[in-house]
């Protein structure tokens, strides 16, 4: 699994939400398996995007697609993006004790 980690901001969180969701057929073409998107609690326009990958072909030909680029202007993206692609290690979860 490759994981995909991109930090950005946008002008408006719920202009950029549903492009974003448009977009996920190309991320899904690329062997895009999920995401998960985390919004800063200082910003909420501040976004985390974590997409799964099942390979880093993949990865890459998502990361190099030319829609990419319009898709993200389109969406009201406001910074560069910073981008980390990592293999996935390890993955936990924990218990919740209600009570």
């Amino acid at each position: 699994m490759v994981t995909v980690i991109v930090r950005h901001k946008v002008k408006d969180y719920d202009a950029w939400k549903p492009l974003f969701e448009e977009h996920g057929e190309v991320r899904r073409r690329y062997g895009a398996t999920g995401h998960e998107i985390h919004r800063l609690a200082s910003d909420p326009n501040d976004l985390i995007i974590v997409n799964h990958f099942s390979d880093i072909a993949g990865a890459q030909g998502f990361m190099s697609d030319p829609s990419l680029p319009e898709t993200m202007a389109r969406g009201g993206v406001a910074s560069e993006p910073e981008i980390t692609v990592c293999n996935q290690q390890e993955v936990a979860q924990y218990a919740v004790e209600v009570g």
